[in-house]
């Protein structure tokens, strides 16, 4: 079938699934959280995905429950040759998201540089080589999505390392959207802000973290993983056609407020079991 170049393609409403229909889709970290939402998505617009974990006996559980189109594969995104194997395995691909990424907690003063470079080694330098990787798999008009956080833009005591991580991820975004945009590859972010996911849960586990972030948020209530993969999967769509190089603050309105002060919260509740 003759391919038509990507300048030349017709944009579609999103409410055609037809082109979506039949997409290869890889989603990194696929297995649990905000990346099985979007795989569920993905998979209910007529995506096969791929879910890429690196907890793979959960990746193979949750790729059985979509149905037998979809494919689990193991990947550990600090391994270049673990993420050239995924891509390469999955061939030419419509669709990436990368969702690996956690976060530590500890002043500047006090955090080692093994525990600052482990964040940064997940939520960076793993999104560079998956953005590698998959940018060289990816066919003529297909999307890459990172999830970035809200962090990437608002500062938090304590978490020196997953903001400058997330701070990083927007301009790599922003420099993959120029490199990739001549084959009509477009790169975009979703920046969540407080969701809860099994990444948060420790978090959330402290008395007044939950509290504050919602306090915080304009809309007055936490996200959930569904309204994350929502975004993503317009980030994916027809509809988007002309949007790349972009960060969608997906927060409920969290970054027009102060950021929750996350750290003084874990302070108390130590002293308060000390």
């Amino acid at each position: 079938m003759e391919r038509v170049p990507h300048h030349r393609r017709k944009a579609n409403r999103m409410s055609d699934s037809s082109d979506r229909a039949g997409r290869e889709a890889v989603v990194v970290g696929g297995a649990s959280g905000i990346g099985w939402a979007t795989a569920t998505a993905l998979a209910a617009e007529g995506c096969r995905v791929t879910i890429a974990d690196l907890n793979v006996e959960g990746a193979r559980e949750r790729a059985a429950g979509l149905g037998a189109e979809h494919a689990a594969a193991h990947v550990d995104v600090t391994d270049e040759d673990s993420v050239q194997r995924l891509f390469e395995d999955a061939g030419p691909i419509d669709i990436a998201v990368n969702c690996a990424g956690f976060s530590n907690v500890g002043l500047i003063t006090d955090m080692t540089a093994a525990d600052f470079r482990a964040v940064i080694d997940v939520c960076l330098t793993g999104a560079f080589i998956v953005t590698k990787h998959a940018g060289r798999h990816l066919r003529e008009g297909g999307s890459l999505v990172q999830i970035s956080s809200l962090n990437g833009r608002q500062p938090a005591a304590g978490m020196s390392a997953y903001c400058a991580a997330k701070a990083g991820l927007s301009m790599l975004t922003q420099v993959a959207a120029l490199e990739l945009g001549p084959r009509g590859i477009r790169v975009n972010a979703v920046a969540p802000g407080f969701v809860h996911t099994p990444l948060t849960a420790a978090a959330a586990s402290v008395p007044g973290v939950v509290e504050d972030y919602v306090d915080n948020t304009v809309l007055g209530r936490a996200g959930t993983a569904e309204d994350i993969a929502n975004a993503v999967v317009y980030l994916c769509a027809p509809g988007s056609s002309w949007l790349t190089g972009e960060v969608l603050d997906i927060n409920g309105g969290a970054h027009l407020k102060r950021y929750p002060d996350v750290m003084g919260h874990v302070m108390r509740l130590v002293e308060q079991s000390s």
